[in-house]
């Protein structure tokens, strides 16, 4: 995905089927961008007594997102990776991450799980997504896992490590 976005006033959505919404990420922080990376930090919409807080990595050439989420006491509680297709809008200035439900997460122990297949089973069931979503779901998603697998979260984390974030 080739763009041309200004980090300066960069409008970023995060677009969702399950439930449906399309949300403005107003507050989030636009740390940095590059052709292929956008780091952002944010504070939980709906803050959890585990977590309020956190930092992402947006791999836009890959097709995933790898956020640290911390607990009140700025303690990692795990990385959440969410696969996702990207749209960027130049003109407007904006970067939607269409959620496409498929989910990994590692506690810092580094144990993995893979979350909410079933979601996007039902989102093609309902045809709430393409069959080139799923598709590019899928493709990520074992992208993501190889990633892992080969390298631990470590590579995946290193640009928000960089960062001190």
């Amino acid at each position: 995905m080739e763009h041309m976005l200004q980090s300066h006033n960069l409008k970023l959505y995060r677009k969702r089927v399950i439930p449906a919404e399309n949300l403005l990420l107003a507050d989030d922080v636009i740390v940095r961008l590059t052709p292929d990376l956008l780091i952002t930090s944010w504070r939980s919409i709906h803050p959890k007594p585990e977590f309020s807080h956190g930092c992402s990595c947006y791999y836009l050439q890959r097709g995933y997102k790898v956020s640290r989420i911390y607990r009140p006491d700025n303690s990692l509680l795990r990385w959440y990776c969410d696969i996702v297709e990207y749209h960027a809008d130049d003109t407007a200035n904006t970067l939607t991450a269409q959620d496409l439900l498929a989910d990994v997460v590692i506690s810092p122990d580094g144990n993995i799980r893979v979350l909410d297949l079933d979601e996007l089973a039902d989102a093609v069931e309902q045809q709430l997504i393409s069959t080139d979503q799923l598709l590019h779901a899928l493709r990520s998603l074992h992208s993501l896992l190889g990633e892992l697998e080969a390298n631990g979260i470590e590579r995946l984390d290193a640009p928000l490590a960089e960062l001190h974030l």
